[in-house]
């Protein structure tokens, strides 16, 4: 299946060591409008080896859309999106910087680091919530995804 018009499931890979950050991102994925399927890493090598296909990640579609946190255990997220975007076969996957920083460094070196976006996350649960269906709904009913 074509990932490419609105209004199609699309998958999802969350790189995020927080669990309970994990668990709200699920729980908005969950009450959407549209099935998408939500992947999960909980840190920067995970998510390498999620995006090339390897070990355990061997059979998983390659995602649509990355939701990438910066503050990774063991590969910096800024790390991740430096490699992703060096990759020829990566790249043209959409990167969401999805962190808790608001801090101008740190988005000035995402998007020198060519993130399409860059959303700080909201602290408490319904505004979290909100935001990552605000997201959700924007790609997948604003904008077209290459194809896969």
């Amino acid at each position: 299946m074509t990932k490419t018009s609105n209004s199609q499931p699309i998958d999802v890979l969350l790189v995020e060591d927080n669990p309970g950050d994990q668990d709200l991102t699920r729980e908005a994925f969950k009450q959407g409008r549209i099935a998408n399927t939500l992947h999960v890493v909980a840190d920067g090598e995970q998510a390498m080896a999620f995006l090339r296909g390897e070990g355990e990640y061997a059979n998983q579609n390659r995602p649509d859309l990355i939701l990438l946190d910066l503050n990774l255990p063991r590969k910096d997220g800024r790390e991740v999106l430096a490699e992703i975007k060096q990759d020829e076969s990566l790249r043209r996957i959409p990167v969401v910087v999805l962190t808790t920083s608001d801090a101008e460094s740190d988005v000035l070196e995402s998007y020198r680091l060519c993130a399409n976006a860059y959303m700080t996350k909201p602290v408490d649960f319904i505004s979290f919530i909100s935001a990552i269906q605000k997201l959700e709904e924007f790609w997948l009913s604003v904008v077209r995804l290459p194809r896969a």
